[in-house]
């Protein structure tokens, strides 16, 4: 698992807005610390040496609970 960033908002329709340290790509899971899937990467957005990316949650996710949460994903694997 490779470190993604922290949850930096959550949006009005419950999407997670997250700073990278690295870009995903579009589709590809996000897990929480515990290697629980929290949801995926649907946009991408921002200044290219430090993008955001919007994730949408999962139906078991509660995003209000999750601003300040680390993130992660599986780097190179689909």
């Amino acid at each position: 698992m490779e470190h993604l960033g922290i949850v930096e908002e959550v949006t009005r329709d419950g999407r997670l807005i997250i700073r990278c340290n690295t870009l995903p790509n579009l589709g590809e899971p996000v897990f929480d610390s515990k290697q629980r899937r929290m949801g995926v990467v649907k946009r991408a957005f921002g200044p290219v040496d430090e993008p955001y990316i919007s994730v949408t949650p999962g139906n078991d996710v509660d995003p209000s609970r999750l601003r300040g949460a680390e993130t992660f994903y599986n780097k190179g694997k689909e």
